[in-house]
């Protein structure tokens, strides 16, 4: 584990679990759900981990891609489909740790995918997460990412952000049209049981848990699409800004929301996001 803290921030990293955070507080309270001490982060509602080279689900673990389809193992047993990509799977390297700031680095070579990963964290008067994927691999690869947080949620908690869709979702979570959609802004009433994507967002999200609020930014290629998971009775709330529509690697109609980039080699794919407190 790694531990950081700058200003009014503490966080705890996991390079051996897939790079994930397992803490984030600010000013003494619990920001994100902690992560119980020896867990995994792939199997709790806690922490937050990266999404790459995917986000959210494919179906039938399928990936069209230059060299034909690839065919990835279905985690979501269930529902058919292979769930937030490789890397949260495998270790991360530590490139270097500061009071305030750490980097993490991984590769992945996993057919069809070869990538190289940077990640940065940096605590000051906000969290801020800076991921750089780059690929070193065959040209015109489909890559997409994101963060997937799981927010504290006290009583009280309140979501607000703009956006101009919402993907209506089949029995199994896949996409099969966008409905127009002005984003959330409310408390429970707006948000429980939400498992949803929203298209065309502002890259702004206001999160007040409880007596603390927060202003969530999406940086680079994940300020425009956000998922909402919000499961009922559920302590955690995740507002997960990604690079793109869930499947749209296989659902090439929904392109236009929000699609995978196909990065030639030695190109890349950028994202972050800042949490800022709010007064």
């Amino acid at each position: 584990m790694i531990e950081i803290a700058g200003g009014d921030w503490r966080a705890a990293l996991l390079p051996a679990r897939g790079g994930a955070l397992a803490a984030l507080s600010h000013a003494g309270h619990d920001v994100l759900a902690p992560l119980p001490t020896g867990a995994d982060p792939n199997d709790h509602w806690a922490g937050a981990f990266l999404m790459l080279p995917w986000t959210n689900r494919l179906d039938q673990g399928r990936l069209p891609h230059p060299g034909g389809i690839a065919r990835f193992p279905c985690n979501r047993v269930a529902e058919r489909t292979a769930l937030h990509g490789l890397s949260r799977e495998h270790p991360w390297q530590v490139e270097s740790a500061e009071r305030h700031r750490a980097v993490l680095s991984q590769r992945i070579d996993i057919a069809p995918f070869r990538y190289a990963a940077r990640m940065e964290v940096t605590l000051a008067r906000g969290f801020s997460l800076a991921l750089t994927v780059t690929n070193e691999g065959v040209d015109g690869m489909p890559f997409g990412t994101g963060w997937h947080p799981f927010f504290m949620r006290p009583p009280g908690t309140r979501l607000s952000f703009r956006a101009t869709g919402a993907m209506e979702r089949d029995a199994r979570n896949l996409p099969v049209a966008v409905l127009p959609s002005n984003g959330i802004d409310g408390g429970e009433d707006a948000f429980a049981g939400a498992d949803t994507h929203f298209t065309g967002w502002d890259g702004t999200a206001r999160l007040e848990l409880g007596a603390r609020c927060f202003v969530l930014r999406g940086e680079g290629a994940w300020s425009r699409n956000l998922q909402v998971f919000a499961p009922r009775g559920a302590g955690v709330i995740c507002a997960e800004p990604v690079s793109h529509v869930p499947d749209v690697a296989n659902r090439p109609g929904f392109a236009p929301l929000g699609d995978v980039r196909r990065l030639v080699r030695g190109a890349a794919i950028a994202g972050g996001v800042v949490l800022l407190p709010l007064a």
